[in-house]
């Protein structure tokens, strides 16, 4: 079996059931802590299953904008004595929306966690949305999306998702389009907060310098009496079909002097079994060292990207596995055919002994780092609780990784990525 010195170096100082505090609160809020007393510091974790899956259709945007807006004033604080306080205890807090989750990240030192338990609370609980906030974040919103419409590399990841997920909802950006936000106003904040937000399966990780217990019995008190009966559900995550022919659209933006391309096809979701042996297939395909096989063929030895590399997409319900590509106008049917061959081989033939040792020792290297931060473990609990992967997944992690073969690559890679049924999206020039 491959030696992996660094994960087993730290192998007794992973978090695992014996040290992972995890407790549900009568109102339906998962609180998880860890203890780290090397730091005096907490880092403070948490999300709502409140998202763009459940913007109205004519108004896409607004849970980026309601997540925005909630500290922007609350019930107890205006906009500028919400950040004093915060700024006063050397703290950070900020809120953040995706398709699935609201998110929050705060941290701050031990002793300053009923303070910023209570900002937390305040701005989750009492946002009060106030019209000269709405209006200005509403104005950065639609610059930052006029920006984004003159950006070749997101241009095309929208196209792209269009493609791959056409007819489903994870075909539009969470954060909508120019027209869709330009109809938003301040009453539908309210509305889509009163009708989305709440305490039920809430989650909130706290890890650092605190007893768990203490950590837990501090949510509860700031948190544990929230209540909204009418709190709405996240609709079930429809599957998609896998596209029966390549397709290839072009979106155009006069004036650049570079296009990008991605392409590729849909990905299971984050509990399907291939999980493991796709992302360690894709590290090898357009990750590992200089973008892998994807970064060498096309860039170093072709000469015909600026940057390529490829990005596999798993969460809750479908994902997409894309090949990324940024390169001069008149390289981009090369570029297309040269990826396009690069996947059939891929696809074709098992990966080599050595690249897999190579990976896995990346994936059971990179471990280690992540968890030697308050933040990393936080973000790693949170996830586990997000998936329910179980508190042993660290002490499982070495076994999952070590036992994928490269007949196990071969095998899932082909059952998502069919080099003659890819999606390819082109934006540029």
């Amino acid at each position: 079996m491959m030696k992996t010195p660094i994960y087993e170096e730290h192998r007794n100082a992973l978090p695992g059931p014996d040290d992972i505090t995890r407790q549900v609160l009568p109102n339906g809020i998962t609180v998880l802590s860890r203890a780290n007393f090397n730091s005096p510091t907490l880092s403070i974790k948490g999300y709502l299953h409140s998202g763009s899956l459940l913007d109205p259709q004519g108004k896409l945007g607004l849970s980026y904008l309601v997540a925005f807006g909630l500290m922007t004033g609350t019930a107890h604080h205006d906009f500028q004595s919400l950040y004093n306080e915060i700024e006063s205890i050397g703290a950070s807090l900020n809120f953040s929306s995706s398709t699935l989750t609201t998110s929050f990240s705060a941290h701050c030192l031990s002793e300053d966690l009923p303070v910023i338990l209570g900002l937390i609370s305040d701005c989750l609980r009492s946002p009060s949305f106030p019209d000269k906030e709405f209006n200005r974040q509403k104005n950065q919103m639609l610059t930052a999306l006029a920006i984004r419409a003159q950006d070749t590399s997101a241009m095309a990841s929208l196209l792209f998702d269009k493609i791959v997920y056409a007819g489903h909802p994870y075909q539009h950006p969470d954060e909508g389009y120019s027209e869709t936000v330009q109809a938003i106003e301040r009453d539908d904040l309210v509305d889509f907060y009163q009708r989305t937000y709440g305490p039920k399966n809430m989650v909130v990780v706290i890890v650092g310098a605190i007893d768990p217990q203490v950590a837990v019995d501090a949510v509860n008190h700031s948190l544990g009496d929230w209540t909204n009966p009418t709190q709405a559900q996240l609709p079930e995550i429809p599957a998609i079909s896998p596209l029966q022919k390549r397709t290839q659209k072009t979106t155009s933006i006069p004036g650049k002097s570079q296009a990008d391309i991605v392409m590729g096809s849909h990905a299971p979701d984050r509990h399907s079994p291939d999980f493991h042996a796709l992302r360690i297939g894709n590290n090898i395909l357009g990750e590992f060292g200089m973008m892998g096989r994807l970064g060498q063929r096309v860039r170093e030895d072709a000469g015909l990207a600026y940057y390529a590399y490829s990005s596999l997409s798993i969460s809750l319900g479908p994902g997409a596995w894309e090949m990324i590509a940024g390169v001069n106008p008149s390289n981009i049917d090369q570029t297309i055919a040269l990826i396009t061959d690069e996947v059939r081989r891929f696809v074709s033939e098992p990966v080599t002994e050595d690249e897999l040792s190579d990976s896995k020792s990346n994936f059971l290297g990179r471990m280690p780092l992540l968890l030697e931060s308050n933040s990393g473990v936080a973000v790693s609990l949170l996830n586990i609780e997000h998936f329910n992967l179980g508190l042993d997944y660290f002490l499982k992690y070495s076994n999952l990784v070590q036992a994928i073969t490269q007949e196990d690559i071969l095998v899932a890679s082909r059952k998502y990525l069919d080099p003659d049924r890819l999606a390819i999206a082109v934006a540029g020039p």
